[in-house]
């Protein structure tokens, strides 16, 4: 049984602590800081930290081209399967200035294991923001100790390392949930994530930790993530780029004393609430886009296959003209048709149906009456859904977007400044 919490936040989970300070990446005069602003805007360098050595999976942007930080922790975690630690910083992406960027995240790595007592392999690191630019080692050497003495498992610890994770997030994103296993005993799942732009499959567009004490094998926890991303952080798209630096990665350190095999009743109870997790936040970073105004659900039902029904859905969500018309709340379902059409799937275009927040827009190959002011009604609603039904098989997809406002412009005009 998975229990709501009414708080979540990432140390939850026992054997966990966390911190976030600044280095003057956000801000650049930290003594300057107004501490009435979010957090957000000057925290920028955080540490996720786990008293004893965990079990770890990741999965990872499917760009070829990587961020550095990045490249690091995926031959750490593919090599060994084990961590301890991530340090994450926000502003610098540590992406697109070659081979010395692993170099530097090892530095910052090293500077904090000498502090914790472990070797620098056993920290993973984790960067976001403009592409182009090294790691600014000389302010962020600096705030290494403070990041680690400061770790703690308190509430407002946890918060902070999320909020040096954000960027142009407006909200932070943090789920966490309590299992009830056979006989009792209880295990606790949590989770936090950036994610506001640059958002397109595949494979994990975003950067999101997750933290359990239960105990899982590495190989386990590695086909627990896989599941888990499928259907949910690999079906968010905001603008149809996929990032470069951008990973899921989950800590298991066994700190409850209880442990779950591959199979057995308790580990699908597990992964079940992890896949209910990761949807959450997937549904947080589309309803959180860049400028975004709307959440917006796309589903596509009687699909010839799987091929086709995550063409149709992906063509739909990445559509500028479906999005702004989202965004307008307009009901041009004539959008929403090119977008099914030019998708590359195959269907008869006589035989599709589509609905807008459940209102029949379009029957077997053409438009059909429908009153304006109730659609106008419906798409002023913050959250849309749009079902696509085709009559070619059984195959399901869906996928999760938002709109284009003016504001997405504004933002991505003047990112590096």
């Amino acid at each position: 049984m998975e229990e709501e919490l009414t708080k979540s936040y990432i140390t939850m989970p026992k054997g966990f602590k966390a911190n976030g300070v600044s280095a003057g990446m956000k801000c650049a005069d930290p003594a300057n800081i107004n501490e009435n602003d979010p957090k957000s805007s000057y925290l920028d360098v955080g540490m996720i930290c786990s008293d004893t050595l965990c079990n770890v999976a990741g999965v990872y942007t499917s760009n070829l081209v990587k961020g550095l930080s990045l490249v690091r922790s995926l031959n750490i975690i593919e090599n060994t399967g084990k961590a301890r630690a991530i340090i994450t910083n926000s502003k610098v992406a540590n992406a697109g200035v070659g081979a010395v960027g692993v170099e530097d995240a090892a530095k910052v790595a090293e500077a904090a294991s000498s502090l914790l007592g472990c070797d620098a392999s056993e920290i993973l690191t984790a960067s976001t923001g403009v592409i182009g630019s090294r790691l600014p080692l000389d302010k962020m050497l600096p705030v290494i100790p403070s990041l680690v003495n400061g770790l703690s498992s308190s509430e407002d610890a946890a918060h902070n390392a999320e909020y040096a994770m954000m960027t142009t997030d407006t909200v932070p994103k943090e789920v966490s949930a309590q299992i009830e296993l056979t006989g009792g005993k209880t295990v606790t799942i949590s989770g936090i994530a950036k994610g506001s732009g640059m958002i397109h499959p595949n494979l994990a567009t975003m950067i999101s930790i997750f933290t359990t004490d239960c105990g899982i094998d590495s190989a386990s926890l590695k086909k627990m993530l896989q599941k888990a991303v499928k259907y949910t952080f690999n079906r968010v798209s905001v603008d149809g780029d996929t990032s470069v630096c951008d990973m899921v990665v989950i800590f298991a350190n066994g700190a409850s004393g209880v442990s779950v095999e591959e199979g057995s009743e308790d580990y699908q109870l597990v992964e079940n609430a992890f896949c209910g997790l990761a949807e959450d936040i997937a549904r947080m970073i589309a309803a959180d886009g860049e400028g975004a105004t709307k959440f917006v659900e796309i589903e596509v039902h009687g699909a010839k296959d799987e091929k086709d029904a995550k063409l149709i859905v992906t063509s739909v969500a990445r559509s500028p003209l479906c999005k702004t018309a989202f965004f307008g709340e307009d009901a041009n379902i004539g959008r929403i048709l090119t977008a099914v059409g030019y998708s590359g799937a195959m269907f008869d275009p006589e035989k599709v149906d589509i609905h807008l927040n459940g209102m029949l827009m379009y029957k077997d190959g053409a438009a059909v009456a429908f009153d304006e002011d109730e659609a106008a009604k419906l798409l002023s609603e913050h959250d849309l859904k749009v079902d696509i039904t085709l009559y070619e098989g059984d195959a399901y997809d869906r996928m999760f977007t938002c709109d284009f406002s003016y504001d997405y412009v504004k933002i991505n005009g003047s990112y590096r400044t």
